[in-house]
């Protein structure tokens, strides 16, 4: 098989992905664009939203669009970090102890409502995705692979959350939020669910061989030292301003960097460009920065961000590039 005839399988495989994630959550095609870029850079991913609108949905269409093995945790106050990790029992008939994995040990993990538990067991949580192991007792165990973390999070308003501390947050490649819908699409959701519910019909359609060969073909994407220079003087901007006590982290650089790769992958684009990168800035730098005259959580830095765009001077970059077949 010829790299021209994998490309197009490539494609085609990702169309399909596209397809099912927008077939069960409607109308939100731009946060599943995200999604799937955050899958690629091989980065976690941190959905912010009120309940009910379709953050636990879309994370089971995912695993099941990819064939892989789905786990969920579902945050509480009383949840304890063995909760997620798991334990060692003593096994009477080995005379020996026994390791019991937790949750953590799947391909695709959903931590449901991540800041309604406490601060050890998120950090617990957190360790697992930054080193991709598990350590009980002094016994390292490895994470599978590919290993991709939703974590969904209440707004701060809501009654009895633990908010994220700014180094937790840093660990996440993206924060996005769905959005509620619009008329149309609620009245297209309700005739959807009328007699079956849209996700028992999806069915996979890519395997994690797949999957870790598409997330090795996002490094290959050419990325010149102008777009690096960019991205270099757009994470300065966040450390210098006036209103930053926290700017962003060269994690955050890092996470541009990759996230502007997987985007022009999955846009079917050859080079990085300034749009793909503009594009990122705010669900990937959003959350690692903080303002002095927001609260920490909020989506103020947005704005902040949109604006701070606008003085940070372009790249001397060719605009038309050479493109393949993209999902959009």
């Amino acid at each position: 098989m010829n790299d021209a005839t994998t490309q197009s399988d490539s494609a085609q495989a990702l169309k399909a992905l596209y397809r099912n994630l927008n077939q069960v959550i409607l109308g939100k095609s731009q946060s599943v664009l995200l999604l799937l870029t955050s899958l690629l850079a091989e980065g976690h991913l941190l959905i912010e939203d009120a309940p009910g609108l379709g953050k636990t949905t879309l994370a089971k269409a995912l695993a099941r669009s990819l064939g892989l093995e789905f786990g969920r945790v579902q945050c509480t106050p009383d949840l304890m970090p063995s909760d997620i990790t798991g334990i060692n029992v003593f096994d009477q008939s080995q005379r020996a102890f026994k390791f019991l994995p937790g949750p953590v040990f799947c391909q695709i993990l959903l931590a449901d409502e991540i800041n309604r538990a406490t601060p050890r067991t998120q950090s617990a949580l957190l360790e697992a995705m930054a080193e991709r192991t598990v350590t009980v007792d002094r016994e390292t165990h490895v994470l599978s692979n590919p290993f991709f973390v939703i974590a969904t999070q209440n707004p701060l308003e809501y009654a009895g959350t633990y908010p994220l501390p700014e180094a937790q947050l840093d660990r996440f490649f993206m924060r996005i939020g769905l959005g509620y819908p619009t008329h149309e699409t609620e009245t297209a959701l309700l005739t959807a669910n009328m007699h079956d519910e849209p996700l028992q019909q999806v069915t996979a359609v890519m395997s994690a061989e797949e999957l870790l060969q598409l997330q090795q073909r996002v490094k290959n994407i050419a990325i010149s030292e102008p777009m690096l220079s960019y991205i270099a003087r757009i994470v300065q901007a966040t450390r210098q301003h006036e209103r930053v006590t926290i700017g962003a982290s060269p994690r955050g650089s890092l996470a541009l960097m990759n996230g502007a790769r997987a985007l022009a992958f999955l846009k079917g684009d050859k080079h990085v460009t300034p749009e793909h990168v503009r594009s990122l800035v705010i669900p990937v730098l959003g959350h690692r920065i903080q303002l002095k005259d927001s609260r920490p959580g909020s989506h103020a830095s947005g704005v902040f961000l949109t604006k701070l765009l606008d003085n940070v001077a372009l790249p001397d970059f060719p605009q038309a590039t050479e493109s393949a077949d993209g999902i959009v």
